[in-house]
């Protein structure tokens, strides 16, 4: 019988002292050093690239903002140059793979390479014990990857500055929010929390599944489904919305929901469409001032008024922007709360399941 078929103990002999902890940080990270290395590599090549994008982007939305009067050739070519500037990372969708990277190719790989070659046989009976070896590596590397991720976050809230500053309407960034669903998870303390959620699912998936491809794509996969509930489903009910007739709803605000009534009944899409189309034409001024954004402006404010004038109600379900960190610590905490679950799960499963 070798160490390579030998039944895997659940402890080690209780008549041994234990491996201290600080020899196993060793061991950890000579196991590890290449993932851990690669980690370092991917965020820091991504963190040079947005820092170099980053200073031509915020000199471009220095020049747009300072530059008078607004509204003339020279002011209009500066805000098409500043929204020209890196425009595919804007929706933030390019980064927002990054968590989940980590998670696939750390977290999953951690135990279910060690099964799947068998050498978690010789792993789990040594002195150290198979609990202690799981508690120490989930841990460790689940610390190792957190923190860089935090890190990163502090660079891309700087990066995505401008298309939150108050006043942006004249670049055409009214559509940017702290809420906006592909920025909110990027900055903040939201990305470092998901970055250790993946990392706690793919280690899961590692020791479910056994095998370190299967357990890469089960990450992933689950994963995904993850962020599209939470943003679709979950976040926007954090705390209740507010509710309000008003149409100066704050910019920063996160819109939830709008619709009309009259005389107390909801009116269909459908419908408010036909008004809008009949009634606009005699309500609204024309005139090529209203291809301007402070001619479409007056258009809507007096299309709003001539409504009100006439019973229609717009109604908005909103979450205010001074909400942001609430919903950032709310979200944080819960992710690091389902972490723990995760990881404390897979524990137990070292420690009980048969090999």
């Amino acid at each position: 019988m070798t160490a390579l078929t030998m039944p895997a103990a659940p402890e080690a002999d209780a008549s041994l002292r234990p491996v201290p902890w600080r020899r196993m940080a060793g061991i950890i990270w000579r196991q590890h050093r290449v993932a851990l290395t690669g980690v370092a590599v991917l965020l820091g090549v991504v963190a040079v690239l947005i820092w170099i994008a980053g200073t031509s982007m915020h000199h471009s939305y220095a020049i747009a903002v300072a530059c008078q009067p607004p509204g003339s050739p020279a002011c209009q070519e500066a805000d098409l140059a500043f929204l020209g500037s890196y425009g595919f990372l804007a929706n933030g969708i390019m980064l927002q793979v990054l968590p989940v990277l980590i998670g696939a190719f750390v977290g999953a790989p951690l135990l279910a390479r060690e099964i799947e070659t068998g050498t978690f046989r010789y792993a789990w009976t040594q002195g150290f014990g198979r609990w202690r070896w799981a508690l120490a590596k989930l841990v460790s590397l689940a610390l190792a990857v957190t923190g860089p991720a935090w890190l990163f976050s502090l660079l891309l809230s700087w990066y995505y500055q401008p298309y939150f500053f108050s006043g942006n309407q004249s670049l055409g960034l009214t559509e940017y929010t702290p809420f906006f669903p592909g920025l909110f998870d990027l900055h903040g303390v939201a990305f470092a929390a998901w970055t250790l959620t993946a990392f706690a699912i793919g280690a899961l998936a590692g020791m479910l599944i056994r095998r370190v491809v299967p357990a890469i794509a089960a990450t992933l996969a689950v994963y995904a489904g993850l962020a599209f509930a939470v943003g679709g489903l979950l976040r926007g009910h954090y705390l209740t919305p507010l509710l309000t007739t008003s149409p100066n709803v704050p910019g920063s605000a996160w819109i939830l929901g709008q619709w009309w009534t009259k005389g107390g009944v909801t009116l269909s899409h459908a419908t408010m469409d036909h008004v809008f189309n009949s009634t606009m034409p005699t309500v609204a001024p024309t005139g090529p001032a209203v291809n301007g954004p402070a001619g479409k402006d007056q258009a809507f404010s007096s299309m709003l008024q001539y409504l009100s004038q006439h019973g229609y109600t717009q109604w908005t379900r909103y979450q205010p922007g001074s909400r942001f960190w609430p919903f950032q610590w709310i979200e944080s905490g819960w992710l690091l709360a389902l972490s723990v679950l995760l990881i404390a799960t897979t524990i137990w499963l070292v420690r009980r399941r048969a090999a």
